[in-house]
């Protein structure tokens, strides 16, 4: 993996020694160098607001998957990104329809991210939070009977009861975070963070990624692109409402491995 944006300066003890390696280099990267890239910034859990990034992966041509699912698209270098972004979030955000079609299960605790989420005072391991109106989900799956911590859903106020109570028989915990049947996306950030969970990670789908950026709550959006042509008819990373004016995003890093490119976009 090197860096492409923005471009390092040489250190001294790099232009002293040739073979020092240094982040523009074609080289694997350690967990820790991708975690410093990747770290949240500062205004993450600042006056208890909270950052919501989006991780995703396109083919060249805009497909989103293949076939219904994301993993053909994705490479190594990519699970490795997507491993640390699940290694610094306190929460993933996740659409039902996502779960269904990905077959979610817990996130799992890995040793490399210890002692950093302790530092951070992180739970072992980043809560899993589902946005469902009806609560059409399988209780029964390791996702709910399973997790290292309770996994979340977030509905809304009136979502069928027999759903709830089974959603909270299950050992979920179950938050209102819209009026209605609805989920409101802009109250989804800030019902997580009045929970203390203010470094999230989206995975999608595209309707969900969709609903946030419409809502004016997307922060920062990670982008693999594939070096793929997919065909079909494969929704793109973001399908939803239309904006009157199209959101503004700017640059913050560029990586590439294996033609992959991994681009992060902050909100202007």
């Amino acid at each position: 993996m090197r860096r492409l944006f923005p471009v390092p300066l040489p250190s001294p003890s790099a232009s002293a020694s040739p073979s020092s390696p240094c982040a523009s280099e074609d080289r694997t990267w350690e967990l820790a160098e991708l975690a410093e890239a990747y770290a949240y910034p500062e205004a993450a859990g600042s006056g208890g607001r909270a950052w919501l990034r989006a991780n995703m992966v396109s083919s060249l041509d805009g497909a989103a998957h293949h076939d219904g699912r994301s993993q053909p698209l994705s490479s190594a270098a990519d699970m490795r990104v997507f491993g640390t972004l699940r290694g610094l979030a306190d929460a993933v955000v996740v659409g039902a329809e996502t779960v269904r079609q990905e077959g979610y299960r817990p996130a799992r605790a890995r040793e490399a991210f210890a002692a950093r989420r302790a530092a951070l005072g992180q739970g072992p391991a980043p809560v899993i939070a589902i946005v469902s109106a009806g609560l059409d989900l399988d209780f029964t799956l390791p996702l709910f009977r399973e997790p290292l911590v309770p996994t979340i859903v977030l509905t809304g106020a009136d979502a069928p009861a027999d759903r709830v109570a089974a959603a909270r028989a299950a050992g979920a915990d179950v938050l209102v975070a819209g009026e209605g049947r609805r989920v409101d996306p802009a109250r989804v950030p800030e019902v997580l963070a009045a929970r203390g969970l203010t470094r999230l990670l989206t995975e999608g789908g595209p309707r969900l990624l969709g609903q946030f950026a419409a809502a004016g709550v997307l922060d920062e959006l990670c982008l693999t692109l594939a070096p793929l042509v997919a065909g079909g008819t494969a929704d793109r990373i973001v399908s939803g409402p239309g904006m009157p004016v199209p959101k503004r995003f700017v640059l913050a890093s560029l990586l590439e491995e294996g033609g992959f490119l991994f681009s992060r976009y902050h909100r202007i």
